[in-house]
């Protein structure tokens, strides 16, 4: 499923996944001035394909490697000839995809190898000049695209909301934090975030600002109940009492659990995955 959307001069496209028949995870693609910032999953990339053929097309820039993010690289670079940029890290992992853990890959199928280039610090799409900003956290080799005049910021999967519950097993807590305030120490007027869920922050460095105060308290309460002796489940229970539906969802690549035990050790307790299992007496 496809749904188009506009914001001033951007159209988002939003593309839908589905588990059991049902329409649950969406990632979006964002379009303006013949630059395409991401495209989709494989399952998504023959739609995304037609709603493109009525529009300017130049050039594609990947946030990051992720199979929801160039799994229409492929179809789209021989459709309309475009240039594919992506961050150095990223490029290697775009051109020889890994096979996603096997609940993504239902989701979103795997992508197909494609030819991609690093993406320059600047793109300068004729009416518009985006900054490529290096902002890992949720992966390596991820980026937002930033036009500074507007306020446009295309944050692909480092901001997925002001309240966090999960992490993946690649998420990097300090350098999610870090990436956020480098977004927030930007000398511009507003900042949109346009992510890569279909949320639209209008207030994008008060959703930042929510988020870190959000990820710092969690941490806090976490080591505090750490230090007390609590096991990390043990610490989830505490704090949401019970892990996220996530867990389950994503046979625990996704988990509450996950984010506490990067939280501390983001923290500096080295002693974390050996008190995953048992309480200290």
């Amino acid at each position: 499923m496809i749904e188009i959307g506009q914001f001033e001069e951007i159209t988002q496209i939003r593309m839908s996944g589905t588990a059991n028949g049902n329409h649950r995870y969406w990632v979006s693609a964002y379009l303006l001035d013949g630059l395409l910032i991401d495209t989709g999953s494989v399952n998504n990339a023959q739609g995304l394909a037609t709603v493109l053929d009525s529009r300017k097309l130049e050039v594609v820039v990947n946030t990051h490697y992720h199979e929801d993010h160039v799994g229409g690289n492929e179809l789209i670079k021989k459709r309309f000839g475009v240039e594919i940029l992506a961050h150095p890290d990223s490029v290697p992992l775009i051109e020889k995809p890994p096979v996603p853990p096997p609940y993504r890959e239902s989701i979103w199928g795997t992508p197909r190898p494609c030819q991609v280039s690093p993406a320059p610090r600047k793109i300068d799409t004729g009416r518009y000049t985006f900054d490529v900003i290096h902002t890992p956290g949720h992966c390596r080799g991820h980026v937002a695209l930033v036009e500074r005049n507007m306020g446009w910021c295309f944050s692909g999967d480092l901001y997925v909301g002001k309240s966090v519950r999960v992490c993946g097993p690649e998420a990097d807590t300090r350098e999610l934090v870090r990436s956020m305030n480098a977004l927030l120490g930007l000398e511009t007027d507003r900042l949109v975030l346009f992510t890569a869920l279909r949320i639209i922050e209008r207030d994008g460095q008060r959703a930042l600002r929510s988020c870190i105060r959000n990820l710092e308290e969690t941490s806090r309460r976490a080591q505090g109940l750490y230090r007390e002796g609590l096991t990390v489940e043990s610490i989830v229970d505490e704090l949401w009492g019970g892990e996220s539906i996530f867990n389950r969802l994503t046979n625990g690549q996704y988990s509450s659990a996950n984010l506490v035990g990067r939280l501390l050790s983001a923290a500096g307790f080295e002693d974390v995955r050996s008190r995953m299992g048992k309480e200290k007496t």
